[in-house]
């Protein structure tokens, strides 16, 4: 149930980052920002920790910034195999898009999901 609901969270994130940032990044619909979405979670559990694993010296010397690099490169991937449904235009803009989806999901799961966690023992 909480893979859907940051399936869903990620896919409205996407719809506004769409929005906000039309030119460099583009959507073909809802749709194909769950799809997106799907994909990414799906990517980041067979394809992210073969890329932490490969560049963990990076990732350890730069104190784990090099983690937002790797999403860059889970959404840039992502960008190629959903085609044209699903654009990004560059790997600057992936990388900004990968901060600021942390920065979205980690004030999304303090205030909302951690809470009615917490609520439900």
């Amino acid at each position: 149930m909480r893979w859907l609901i940051g399936c869903l969270i990620n896919a409205v994130l996407f719809m506004a980052l769409a929005g906000y940032f039309h030119e460099s990044f583009q959507l073909t619909g809802f749709w194909a920002a769950l799809q997106a979405s799907i994909l990414l979670s799906i990517l980041n559990v067979l394809v992210r920790p073969l890329l932490i694993l490969f560049t963990l010296p990076v990732t350890v010397l730069t104190m784990g910034l090099f983690l937002f690099v790797i999403n860059a490169m889970t959404l840039e991937l992502t960008d190629y195999l959903m085609g044209d449904a699903f654009e990004i235009n560059g790997f600057g803009m992936a990388l900004f898009f990968a901060v600021l989806m942390s920065l979205v999901n980690i004030v999304i799961q303090k205030t909302i999901l951690e809470p009615s966690r917490k609520a439900k023992k």
